[in-house]
């Protein structure tokens, strides 16, 4: 056995110095087609002038209003469909941009938050002998290393361990890895390196001791995706594209061409979600970067033509911060179904996943169960066994959908191709489709040289290489210390202030109301454990917020990173929001409503609500269950069988602690299953039974009631914070 493995990671060896010399071969050739990036400087200047600032929603709908005909038209706002708009504005062409959702609403804000080549893609490449494969990983790792130049604020090198457990394994991985490296060639962020299994252990204290050999380390880049997305719309407008969110195209417009008499699509019918007005937006070209939803848009177009769009479901979940070290990632390259599991440290939580399954598709993906409890069991085989990996860790949970498409224009057009696929139809629709995050800006420079071919369009080569991202020109590692010097600003606040806008946080700081308090000076946080704060709200409503879901989920990240804090922040969120935008005392119900059904089905709060329902079993030892009745009656003083608020605060009282009612009612609700106004004591046995068997973490009545307990006897210190808020 062991014999044969060490024949295919000769085998591995021999194809990959084969592909190294003909990648080596094909370095000078592919740099000289994409030029050079020095100093975040495109190859060609932009002759475009950029404004100051970008126009208001209102204004960006006023003038695809009124706009008689634009050049370019790009249907989808995500990191394609912006990379589109701004790589033709940039080229001089007249463009717009659509989407019926928020910018990165889909898959975009969905990713696993890595820039990379793909490791995986490499192997593949070699064992298959397969060359498209290795150009795509090829061109990844040149677009990798242009992201992480043109917005640094919102990007970096991140290490990424690859433990390894076996001996012959050692050489199999290094040599990969090492190819990774060769292929990157100047463009390399850091030479990897092997380190033995102290230093690992060092470097990684929660790995699996056991059988442990060694790993290996090598660089890739880390991005706050959705906030990604909006710095290419956000400068893409700057640039004067006109680009709108909540514009969603109802069909295509259509004109016969005098000269074929074939019919060609001309501009599109939408309607601003909004206000539900309707009204026609012309162009020459009509592109459609709708990811997944790729073949609805195709279908408007052509009822008849075949779907290429094979949609995948990927699911990530989000933990605490002491599963990972603050800054080394880790790479599972083979689970147990063959999938890669990737386990990171990402504003300061962990992020694992992701999973692979087919799915359908559909503008709200939900995560399963089944998708979490296996990157759980996944995490645990790397993990030691001093770590409990609890169910009730998972803060918040996501499934995105990966539009793999397969190629029209190939003879087997059965195979999914993990490339992007540019087509144009006979009516002149432009369709960019599949691809990954990595390469939105090559797959963006590829359909708007198609669409100008096709649609013989006035402009020049893409000038995008090299150009800086909204927030990126006057930003610095040091810039968050002149915030906290100017501002009054917490450090942790400044510092995610700086990585999320750049060297737009001074506008930020610059409407930050005044804490009242000795320190900070201004900056009023929206939930305690979380560095965002009020400014950031109002500032997200001038960046096209429109939804408090918006807000929650990618103008701040809270969502992604604990459901419990972002509801938490939710009725401030949206109070805040109704001023800017005039809501009504309904419509602020109704977002606060939208915002809540988001969270419970789409970022994980169901399956949460889940591990504890009142038909939960009660598993707990006799003497378990006597402890815990115990403690239970401490509060139910007249034997009721319940406890209310009222029990509570009476306790409290006693140990001389002030809780305010409408903290102890959210405390209260969280273990009130059959949502009746009170815990009785089966819900509390439930409870402690879900929270012995790691379902449940973080319960703020289990810890007061335990506390409380202790200080019944001890007369100390109550503490109720919440402690991480698992589900």
């Amino acid at each position: 056995m062991a014999f044969q493995k060490a024949v295919k990671g000769t085998a591995l060896i021999g194809g990959g110095a084969i592909a190294t010399v003909f990648g080596l071969s094909q370095f000078s050739q592919y740099r000289n087609k994409h030029g050079t990036f020095v100093h975040a400087q495109a190859a060609e200047a932009v002759t475009v002038p950029i404004k100051n600032d970008f126009p208001t929603r209102e204004q960006q709908i006023l003038a695809l209003k009124t706009t008689s005909e634009f050049d370019v038209l790009v249907i989808g706002g995500g990191a394609t469909g912006c990379g589109c708009a701004l790589d033709a504005v940039t080229r001089g062409l007249k463009t717009a941009l659509l989407e019926r959702d928020d910018f990165s609403s889909g898959t975009s804000s969905r990713s696993t938050k890595l820039i990379h080549g793909g490791v995986r893609y490499l192997q593949k490449a070699i064992m298959k002998l397969d060359f498209e494969q290795y150009k795509m990983v090829k061109e990844a790792l040149e677009e990798r290393a242009n992201l992480l130049e043109i917005a640094p604020h919102l990007s970096a090198p991140l290490p990424i361990m690859l433990p390894v457990y076996k001996w012959w394994q050692l050489p199999y991985y290094w040599f990969g890895i090492k190819l990774y490296d060769m292929v990157a060639g100047s463009q390399c962020l850091k030479s990897s390196y092997v380190l033995s299994k102290s230093r690992a252990l060092e470097l990684f204290p929660m790995l699996r001791k056991d059988e442990l050999v060694g790993a290996i380390v090598y660089y890739d880049g880390q991005h706050n995706d959705a906030r990604m997305n909006l710095a290419i719309a956000l400068t893409a407008a700057r640039y004067g594209a006109a680009t709108a969110n909540y514009a969603e195209v109802l069909r295509l417009l259509k004109t016969t061409d005098p000269a074929s008499g074939k019919q060609r699509v001309c501009g599109v019918r939408c309607r601003d979600v909004l206000t539900g007005q309707e009204f026609d937006v012309k162009a020459k070209c009509v592109i459609n970067a709708t990811g997944p939803f790729t073949d609805s848009v195709r279908k408007m177009d052509d009822q008849e033509v075949p779907n290429i769009c094979q949609p995948s479901a990927g699911v990530h979940i989000v933990m605490p911060g002491y599963y990972s070290p603050d800054n080394m990632g880790l790479l599972d390259p083979a689970t147990s179904d063959g999938r890669v599991i990737f386990f990171l440290p990402w504003e300061k939580m962990t992020i694992a996943g992701t999973t692979d399954s087919p799915t359908d598709v559909t503008s709200h993906p939900i995560p399963t169960e089944e998708d979490i409890n296996f990157i759980l069991n996944e995490v645990r085989n790397y993990l030691s066994v001093d770590v409990e990996v609890r169910r009730g860790d998972v803060l918040a949970a996501w499934s995105g959908i990966r539009p793999l498409v397969t190629d029209p224009n190939s003879k087997d057009t059965q195979s999914i191709s993990r490339n992007h696929v540019v087509t144009i139809s006979d009516s002149g629709l432009v369709t960019i489709a599949g691809g990954k995050w990595t390469t939105y800006r090559a797959m963006a420079q590829d359909t708007i040289d198609a669409a100008i071919q096709a649609h013989d369009l006035k402009a020049g080569s893409s000038k995008t290489v090299g150009l800086q991202l909204q927030g990126a020109e006057d930003w610095s590692p040091t810039l968050y210390i002149r915030l906290v010097q100017d501002y009054g600003l917490e450090s942790e606040v400044a510092q995610h202030l700086a990585s999320t806008y750049g060297d737009k946080a001074f506008e930020v700081a610059k409407i930050a109301q005044v804490t009242g308090k000795r320190w900070p000076i201004v900056g009023k946080r929206l939930v305690s454990e979380f560095p965002y704060i009020e400014a950031e709200v109002v500032y997200g409503v001038k960046e096209y917020a429109r939804t408090a879901v918006d807000m929650i989920s990618r103008r701040t990240r809270l969502a992604f990173l604990n459901v419990q804090a972002a509801e938490e922040a939710l009725p401030r969120i949206v109070d805040i929001m109704a001023k800017e935008l005039n809501w009504s005392e309904q419509k602020k119900k109704e977002e606060f409503e939208a915002a809540k059904r988001f969270l419970y089905y789409e970022m994980g709060y169901k399956v949460k609500s889940d591990q504890l329902t009142d038909s939960s079993e009660i598993s707990l030892v006799p003497s378990d269950i006597e402890r815990y009745k115990k403690r239970f009656h401490m509060f139910d003083k007249d034997k009721k069988g319940f406890i209310t608020i009222l029990d509570v605060q009476r306790v409290l009282e006693s140990i001389s602690v002030q809780i305010a009612e409408n903290t102890l009612h959210d405390i209260l609700n969280e273990v009130d299953l059959n949502k009746n106004g009170q815990v009785e004591l089966n819900e509390f046995l439930q409870l402690m039974s879900a929270i012995q068997k790691g379902h449940v973490s973080g319960s703020r009545l289990a810890v007061l009631m335990k506390t409380a307990e202790e200080n019944l006897r001890q007369r100390g210190v109550i503490s109720v914070d919440r402690s991480g808020g698992g589900l």
